[in-house]
């Protein structure tokens, strides 16, 4: 992938005619979205780009805008989300239904609420002291992405005028002049389907004379049906007293949209001018729209019928004078749909930086320090060095102890090898999503960071073929590689993953050198990862290139990887290991290392490093991490080794918890270091009373060998309640009194994903998912009160 065009813009270098013109025309369709999306997720974008070649990126006019205004985003969360005071809730209406619903005229009014909401909310920022100033800020962001720029104090009053226009038109609710109709005879269900689609909508002062003859129509339609139904239904309930056969009663016909009396066998057998009588005989079957009888037991009165017409035209009145009203603001605000855009942008960009920031403080990130924009050349060379401290993959989560921590300072081009496996791939996402959200003005995944002005930022992953352009994978990638090559300059940051993989191996190594000549010579910083080891023995001139390598380590003869950065060269790719873990059978793994060794025998170094890694393989475990020796070795716990166990699982957990109190310590998470003290507690024992009223983290070992963590501020009842249950009586204990609840909830979530990868089992999982932790203030930090 690379990024190029006067400003910070992500493209897909080479490619074919084909693809251009479908990015082309995706770029024109995302034209006013884009920012929004680079704020939202600039993280998952990088993410993107390394596994997917084809992503078209930004457009270049929104990302040459990044460069101009990334220092205002960046102030955002720095100066803006820091304070204690109540935010927005930042309702966003997206900007292509506000423009197609105002253009086609169809807005109703619940989105003509919805956008006097952002409206609202704008206007809440501007009165707001320390809110204004994330809008002042913002104007320039919200500027690139609409293609105008508004001042502050015209925003505002803008904003006021059209909130307030708005708000004399629509019904923003509570009006209780606008109650759906109720008849004390008539089923509510009629009033609520003849009128709930258009009251409620506008205030009732525009359309007086509609809704003031929908309430005189329903009266006469109440007082007809009284008239002509009640009477016949107090002769049924008579005579039901008597014989029970009879029926009747006034009924919502929703179908034909009715009200009619519905009933059976109520007509008298001998008329003799009894109450009802009369009405009875003023019946006749009810028909529908197209004059055919509804049903036997259906019937309806002239009087009623024409009530039922006036209340029906009465409606459809004040229904047509509503959607009037509606049109008429829709089309009013169409002379201000610029200043609508602009503020659903300038939200877009408010609420994607607040998540953005409350993610990325949860998750440790911090904003990095931006170079100033090389304009001579004496900056341009303090400009072109990063260094990312304590970076890590973003897609990680530090609380679960997963994420490895580097260190990489980078002022040259790095060629970088590694085993498989060994996180090459992952080193060039982390920095490529580093640089990315860096430049964007965002939060970064590191301890500290500072990352020069890129004029582009270049990655290129792995390459597949393209059967419709009749083209091979490594012809896809020499196309993208050379696009990337012509484009570098000593300001990019350039990110290639294993090149030159899809050819023949001295060739490719060849044409690797040269590409790498060609970089350094343009001074550019970046990393080039490789397997292609043969590269390290050409006579290349390099003047701007270092040699990195991701580190293994030896454990119980098992070569490992660290996924550590480190100085120098790995020559060691663990390829048959790597397969071996992946399930291939071990008769193609041994074939294999037999041919390995046929091609290997002209050399006699060259031997013994092959009858090394085939020892190592030979010994290789299906894991990348230690595991106790017991469960290593596949041995049954026995009843003499529990005490192993139990020393072995003290061990790694106190190691664990003193590691991650340190951090927490260095980063003022906490107020002082505390010494970390495992105490067993064993069948017939209980907790001392030290631990009342005291914070705990608590493993308990079953006879199983599986194992329980937790946490409580009760230890004695916690232990209580778990020896109460069925086979846990003779449960041993370990627990670590820590500083308060919230760092024993993080304890718990870390050892409960950093225990199963030592090879322990545990029987609860669901506790480890925890992503929120609290901190104590630290000092100089002000209380909200």
């Amino acid at each position: 992938m690379a990024a190029a065009a006067g400003g910070v813009a992500v493209a897909a270098t080479g490619g074919t005619r084909r693809r251009r013109r479908q990015a082309t025309r995706v770029r024109g369709r995302r034209q006013e979205a884009a920012w929004a999306t680079a704020a939202a997720c600039a993280a998952a974008l990088a993410q993107r780009l390394g596994r997917r070649r084809r992503c078209v990126g930004f457009p270049a006019a929104v990302a040459r805008g990044l460069t101009g205004c990334g220092g205002n985003v960046k102030a955002t969360p720095r100066s803006g989300f820091s304070f204690l005071n109540s935010f927005l809730n930042m309702f966003v209406v997206t900007q292509y239904t506000l423009v197609k619903l105002l253009e086609s005229k169809e807005v109703n009014h619940i989105e003509f609420c919805r956008i006097k909401n952002v409206l609202d909310e704008v206007l809440f920022m501007g009165s707001n002291a320390e809110l204004s100033a994330i809008l002042n800020k913002l104007l320039d962001p919200a500027a690139i992405v609409t293609g105008f720029k508004v001042e502050a104090d015209i925003l505002v009053n803008e904003c006021s005028f059209i909130s307030q226009r708005i708000a004399e038109v629509i019904s923003l609710g509570g009006e209780s002049d606008q109650a759906i109709t109720s008849s004390e005879y008539i089923p509510k269900e009629f009033f609520n389907d003849m009128e709930s689609s258009w009251k409620g909508r506008v205030k009732r002062v525009h359309a007086e004379e509609e809704f003031s003859n929908v309430d005189i129509a329903a009266e006469a339609l109440s007082t007809a049906v009284i008239e002509d139904f009640l009477p016949i239904i107090s002769r049924v309930k008579s005579v039901m007293s008597s014989n029970g056969s009879s029926k009747g009663e006034i009924s919502y016909a929703k179908e034909h949209e009715s009200v009619w009396f519905k009933g059976r066998r109520f007509t008298p057998n001998v008329w003799a001018n009894t109450p009802g009588e009369l009405q009875i005989k003023q019946l006749k079957p009810a028909i529908d729209s197209k004059g055919r009888k509804v049903g036997e037991e259906w019937f309806t009165t002239i009087k009623v019928e024409n009530a039922l017409t006036r209340y029906h035209e009465a409606c459809d009145n004040a229904k047509r004078k509503v959607l009037e009203l509606l049109r008429g603001l829709s089309s009013e605000l169409q002379d201000k749909i610029n200043v609508l855009v602009f503020c659903s942008t300038m939200l877009i960009i408010t609420k994607a930086l607040f998540g953005h920031v409350s993610e990325g403080r949860r998750r440790g990130w911090v904003l990095p320090t931006i170079s100033p924009l090389c304009k001579d050349n004496v900056t341009e060379e303090i400009s072109s060095e990063m260094e990312l401290s304590g970076t890590f993959p973003y897609w990680l989560d530090t609380n679960q102890g997963n994420a490895i921590l580097n260190d990489v300072h980078m002022h040259s081009l790095f060629i970088l090898t590694g085993p498989n496996g060994g996180g090459k791939s992952s080193m060039l996402r982390s920095v490529c999503a580093a640089a990315l959200l860096g430049i964007c003005g965002l939060m970064v995944p590191a301890a500290s960071a500072v990352i020069p002005h890129f004029d582009s930022i270049m990655l290129h992953m792995k390459a597949y073929d393209s059967p419709a352009d009749g083209k091979s994978s490594f012809q896809i990638e020499m196309s993208e590689i050379r696009s990337l090559v012509c484009r570098a300059t000593a300001r990019s940051l350039v990110l290639i993953d294993e090149i030159c993989r899809g050819t023949e191996t001295a060739k490719g190594t060849c044409i690797a050198g040269s590409i790498i000549e060609r970089l350094d010579n343009v001074g550019c910083i970046g990393i080039i990862s490789t397997h292609l080891h043969g590269i390290f023995d050409l006579p290349l001139s390099l003047h701007n290139t270092d040699f990195k390598a991701m580190g293994t380590e030896i454990i119980d003869r098992c070569i490992q990887p660290t996924w550590k950065l480190m100085d120098g060269i790995c020559r060691e790719s663990l390829a048959f290991q790597t397969a071996r873990k992946e399930g291939m059978p071990d008769l193609i793994i041994r074939r294999a290392e037999e041919l390995y060794l046929a091609m290997s025998t002209n050399s006699k170094q060259t031997s013994s490093a092959v009858h090394h890694e085939i020892s190592i393989a030979n010994s290789t475990v299906n894991s990348l991490v230690e595991k106790p020796n017991y469960l290593r070795n596949g041995l049954e716990l026995q009843s003499g080794s529990f005490g192993l166990l139990r020393k072995e699982i003290e061990s790694v957990v106190t190691t664990i918890c003193k590691k991650k109190l340190l951090d927490l310590y260095n980063k003022r998470s906490i107020s002082e270091l505390i010494e970390v003290v495992c105490v067993a507690v064993g069948a017939r024992e209980q907790p001392p009373p030290s631990t009342v009223g005291r914070s705990s983290i608590y493993v308990i070992i079953r006879r199983d060998s599986k194992l329980y963590i937790g946490q409580t501020d009760d230890l004695v009842g916690r232990l209580s309640a778990h020896r109460s249950k069925e086979g846990m009586q003779d449960a041993t204990i370990l627990y670590i009194l820590v500083p308060g609840k919230s760092i024993a909830c993080q304890l718990e979530t870390l050892l409960i994903n950093q225990l199963p990868l030592k090879g322990f089992k545990l029987i609860n999982k669901a506790d480890g998912k925890h992503r929120n932790f609290g901190i104590s203030l630290v000092p100089g930090e002000a209380i909200a009160a």
